[in-house]
């Protein structure tokens, strides 16, 4: 039995440096300042903290791609949920989603906060400054539901509405 560990060993090693070669794409499209959630006001500082902090990296064209993002076989789980969360929440392009489309994502960003299913658990395991206590997530989600009301044909800040 022994006689196999070394060959075994070899051909192990030799996979991982063979699927090292496969193409992941990690590039970060170009960024329109004027469509990011940020703009114009769109978020108050506190929120912008939070979604900068806990949300960015996936949910934006502003990924930081970390060291194991160019390791396989995790480069390519990286990349994954990477594209995925871009194609159901991009920060960078709020503001080319239609209003409808906000208003669905201000409800969902809340519902999965309160859920417990952001910022996802994989995540915040390797980066603990994305982990988000109680208060943040109330926040975030008495934003949410304020911006929710205050969408009547532009994202407005609900604190720029009284003035």
């Amino acid at each position: 039995m022994r006689r196999w560990l070394k060959p075994a060993g070899l051909l192990l090693i030799a996979v991982f440096v063979v699927i090292q070669f496969i193409p992941v794409d990690r590039t970060n499209p170009p960024i329109d300042r004027a469509k990011a959630i940020y703009s114009a006001g769109t978020v108050p500082q506190d929120v912008s903290i939070i979604l900068r902090q806990s949300c960015q990296d996936c949910h934006s064209n502003e990924t930081h791609w970390p060291w194991y993002s160019h390791i396989a076989p995790v480069s390519w789980l990286v990349a994954s949920d990477v594209h995925e969360a871009r194609n159901e929440l991009n920060l960078s392009e709020w503001n080319s989603y239609t209003e409808s489309r906000k208003e669905d994502k201000l409800e969902e960003i809340c519902k999965q906060l309160r859920a417990g299913e952001m910022p996802d658990g994989m995540y915040t395991l390797i980066h603990a400054n994305a982990r988000m206590n109680d208060a943040q997530r109330a926040l975030v989600c008495k934003w949410t539901e304020t911006a929710r009301k205050t969408l009547t044909g532009s994202f407005t800040n609900p604190a720029t509405v009284a003035q």
